[in-house]
């Protein structure tokens, strides 16, 4: 159970949920957007994450016997993995960045559709956009099926879902409880953690997926050779 919250964790570094929370913090009625949000994005962990899990138990999905799909899928996770580490190491991603900045530079910026309905300042809006920003990404669904692999009754697959969600929302839950504790200084704290974000979060990414790649692969080869 220890790799499937180390991806929960890579999953955490979700620039979308710092974004949202930055913006929900700076609204009137901060606590209450931001609870709507959690639990909008509760809901779909919740519902999605078992259903992939118990779709994956029953269909053999990650079964551990020899030349079966577990390896190949721990294959194609781990190239996934190192291929998106090579990218951002390359200097790709901000180089794609840099450019459509550079061709919007003549027009005025306009946020997402999302962040222009956060500001509407509507716990029941922040719920749908928290329902609808939290659809599995690679590492939620790599946890995932790092629960599926355990065995496990009902009751502890949602309990460990849960647990997986909990790690995975931490962006929103932390500055929530830092929010109720120091409302005046969680805002600027946040900010200073995106100024970190932007200057070292590459390095980590880098870092995160490589191993999370090579646990991948060396898991595989030992699957098949075990």
């Amino acid at each position: 159970m220890g790799k499937a919250f180390l991806f929960a964790f890579t999953a955490a570094l979700n620039p979308t949920l710092l974004t949202a929370t930055t913006v929900m913090l700076l609204l009137p009625s901060p606590k209450r957007l931001m609870l709507g949000y959690l639990a909008g994005a509760f809901t779909t962990g919740m519902v999605v994450g078992i259903a992939i899990v118990e779709w994956m138990s029953d269909s053999g999905v990650v079964s551990s016997t020899k030349h079966t799909l577990a390896p190949s899928l721990d294959f194609a996770f781990g190239v996934i993995a190192l291929l998106a580490a090579y990218v951002v190491q390359s200097g790709r991603v901000a180089r794609a960045r840099a450019r459509r900045a550079e061709k919007r530079s003549d027009k005025p910026k306009k946020p997402p559709r999302w962040q222009e309905a956060l500001s509407g300042g509507s716990a029941r809006t922040t719920f749908v956009i928290g329902l609808l920003l939290s659809f599995p990404g690679a590492s939620y669904l790599a946890s995932l099926t790092e629960i599926s692999r355990q065995n496990l009754g009902t009751v502890e697959v949602v309990l460990a879902v849960l647990a997986v969600n909990i790690v995975m929302l931490a962006l929103l839950e932390v500055p929530l409880v830092c929010f109720a504790l120091a409302p005046e200084w969680t805002p600027l704290a946040i900010e200073r953690f995106k100024g970190w974000l932007a200057v070292h979060g590459g390095k980590v990414l880098v870092i995160a997926l490589t191993a999370i790649g090579c646990i991948f692969i060396l898991r595989g080869v030992l699957t098949i050779v075990s």
